[in-house]
């Protein structure tokens, strides 16, 4: 019988020895949420606009020869020139410097009160899910409690007891502000805890501490920076509107929301007094809130591909 030749043959498909090879190098959890972030163009936008704000928030107000809290009233409400580039107020100061310098104020207040968010809401909320039962009925009761209280009316409370100033209005804000973050980190708690990783690991003998610091938090840190991100320009816009109220920071300080206040009365005849703290106001706001849609969807499990 003749023997056919394997050269009349052609393989179809892969090779068995192809099987085992990996078809692209394997990217850790937070490498692919960069990938993928990079990717978003808005993000990055969101990204680029918000460092150029901080960039002159830490070297505008040396960009001109004016100080912030320095008075001319001899060149009161003057409009944005080669001299005073955004301008003066009705005291005679440099617009320019006051808005670098208020950009100072007001993303400081943003981010610390994030900060104090996230340090208080994750406490809370972390040990609030793991130890469930009274515990939580508890802690989560006072929450709502806090919650339920009326924010102006607390705001003022501490104005008149605490009176005007930069750390009571940081106080303020957080004084409740917390309680998002306690959610949120909560009812992450609440669907990790039951993972078989977590009841080996209590299985093993570790600690509350080690379980919380090792396991769960590390877990929730998706949702955690996404509200942090979203919580910053929700504290710029408080400070704007108490500002506005007249429950802002005491003289000579600036920052975007009391500049807005103060130029609010003569908004007819002196607009470019308002135009520029309440532009960057809205840019700050727009950036953070376009960083934070972006790391959202690129932390989303289901979004990857």
């Amino acid at each position: 019988m003749q023997q056919i030749s394997k050269d009349k043959f052609k393989i179809v498909g892969a090779k068995a020895s192809d099987a085992e090879k990996i078809s692209k190098p394997s990217l850790s959890f937070w490498k692919d949420v960069t990938i993928r972030f990079r990717k978003n163009k808005l993000a990055l936008f969101g990204v680029v606009l918000l460092t150029l704000l901080v960039f002159m928030a830490i070297f505008g107000p040396y960009m001109t020869k004016y100080n912030y809290f320095e008075n001319n009233l001899m060149n009161t409400n003057q409009p944005p020139s080669g001299e005073h580039w955004f301008g003066t107020d009705d005291l005679g100061r440099d617009m320019f410097a006051r808005t670098w310098f208020g950009a100072r104020i007001s993303l400081f207040i943003g981010v610390m009160a994030a900060l104090i968010d996230l340090v208080i809401g994750v406490l809370w909320g972390g040990i609030s899910g793991y130890k469930g039962g009274r515990t939580d009925e508890s802690m989560m009761r006072f929450a709502d409690i806090l919650w339920g209280v009326p924010y102006l009316l607390l705001v003022i409370l501490l104005m008149v007891v605490l009176g005007q100033g930069l750390g009571t209005m940081i106080l303020a804000m957080t004084i409740t502000g917390w309680i998002n973050m306690a959610r949120i980190v909560r009812g992450q708690v609440l669907s990790l805890k039951s993972q078989e990783y977590v009841l080996a690991a209590r299985t093993l003998g570790a600690t509350t501490q080690r379980i919380m610091s090792r396991h769960l938090i590390p877990n929730t840190l998706g949702p955690i920076l996404v509200t942090m991100t979203l919580t910053v320009p929700s504290a710029i816009f408080t400070e704007a509107f108490l500002s506005y109220l007249g429950l802002g920071l005491t003289p000579p300080l600036a920052s975007w929301g009391t500049m807005a206040s103060d130029a609010l009365p003569a908004l007819r005849y002196y607009p470019w007094r308002l135009f520029f703290p309440a532009t960057f106001i809205c840019l700050t706001i727009f950036a953070f809130n376009v960083i934070g849609d972006g790391m959202r969807d690129a932390l989303d499990p289901r979004l990857r591909k």
